[in-house]
C-alpha cells in the first residue's frame, strides 16, 4: 500500500522509525521499494554521485526532473520526495511554486527545500496550501555551503540549537510534514525532535531523530570521492564493479566470451549453404 505523507507522520506517535534512502534511477528505486523503504529522496546529491559535479549547487531543474521521473516510475509504495535544486525556489514564491509543480507532475509525492528564513516559511505555507507537501531541511544545508564555508557541524551550542528549533517550529507551523536534520550533535537533534510534532529525519545527526536517511551510493559503496563519518557502508560496489569488469576483459581477450551457449546459431540447412558457398 502506498505510503502517504499522513502515514509517514503517524510513525512518530507510534514510535516507529522512518527508514529513508536516496535514489536516482528506475531500478534502484524499484529494488528499494521492494525492500520496504519508507521514503525515497531524489536528492540533489545526484550532482556528485551520478553526474560527477563537484557541488550540489551545479545540478539543474531539468536534470533533477529526469531523475525524479525515473524514480517515480520505479516506485509503487514508498513516498517519493524530490529535492528542489539550488536557486529553483529562492527568487520568488511564484518561482518556487512553478518549479515544485513540475516535480509533482513528474511523479513526486512531495518536495524538499532547505533553509529556515522568513521567506522559506512563506514558501512552505504557499506550497502546502497549493497541495504540494514539503519536507523541510535544517542543520547543515548543502545549498548554502558557500555562505556556511564548508561541511561544518551545526547546533554545536545552546544558542544555535535553539535557533534551529525555532526555525523548525516555524516550518512546522507553515505546513512542513517532516524535517531533515543534517550534521548535528546527537543531543541537539534529539532535543529538537522531542520538541516537534512533525517527525525528524537525521543524516549525520545521531539516533535521536525519528528516522534516518543516507545517500544510496554511500550505503552500497559506489561513491569513493568522500566518505562521511556517519555513512555506514553495507556493500562494496566499487570493488565488485572493478572485479567484474576485469574478469570480463580477461574473458574477451582470451576468447572465452561469448561461449557457445551465449551465441545464436544458424539452422543446419542455412549453415550448410554457407559452407558450400564459393
Amino acid at each position: 500500500m502506498k505510503k502517504t505523507v499522513k502515514k509517514i507522520q503517524k510513525y512518530k506517535p507510534e514510535n516507529k522509525k522512518i527508514a529513508a534512502l536516496t535514489a536516482y534511477d528506475f531500478y534502484t528505486a524499484k529494488y528499494l521499494d521492494m525492500a520496504g523503504i519508507d521514503l525515497i529522496l531524489v536528492g540533489d546529491s545526484a550532482a556528485n554521485v551520478v553526474l560527477g559535479y563537484d557541488s550540489t549547487t551545479r545540478i539543474t531543474v531539468d536534470e533533477m526532473l529526469i531523475f525524479t521521473s525515473a524514480v517515480a516510475r520505479g516506485t509503487k509504495e514508498a513516498l517519493v520526495v524530490a529535492d528542489m535544486p539550488f536557486m529553483s525556489y529562492n527568487v520568488s514564491v511564484e518561482q518556487g511554486l512553478l518549479n515544485a509543480a513540475k516535480f509533482i507532475a513528474r511523479g513526486a509525492d512531495a518536495v524538499k527545500i532547505e533553509g529556515g528564513s522568513e521567506y522559506t516559511f512563506e514558501l512552505v505555507k504557499r506550497l502546502t496550501q497549493s497541495g504540494i507537501p514539503v519536507l523541510a531541511h535544517l542543520g547543515f544545508t548543502p545549498q548554502y555551503i558557500n555562505t556556511i564555508g564548508g561541511n561544518y557541524i551545526q547546533g554545536k551550542d545552546f544558542d544555535t540549537t535553539i535557533q534551529i528549533l525555532n526555525a523548525a517550529k516555524n516550518l512546522e507551523k507553515a505546513g512542513a510534514f517532516a524535517i531533515v536534520l543534517e550534521l548535528m550533535p546527537k543531543e541537539a537533534s534529539k532535543f529538537i525532535s522531542e520538541k516537534l510534532n512533525m517527525p525528524t529525519i537525521g543524516i549525520g545527526a545521531g539516533s535521536g531523530c525519528d528516522g534516518q536517511i543516507l545517500v544510496i551510493n554511500d550505503l552500497i559503496g559506489k561513491f569513493d570521492e568522500f566518505s562521511p563519518k556517519f555513512a555506514r557502508k553495507y556493500f562494496d560496489s566499487k570493488a565488485m564493479i572493478i572485479d567484474c569488469a576485469k574478469k570480463y576483459i580477461t574473458d574477451v581477450q582470451n576468447g572465452n566470451f561469448p561461449n557457445d551457449e551465449e551465441s545464436f546459431k544458424l539452422d543446419d540447412e542455412e549453415l550448410k549453404n554457407l559452407e558450400n558457398y564459393k
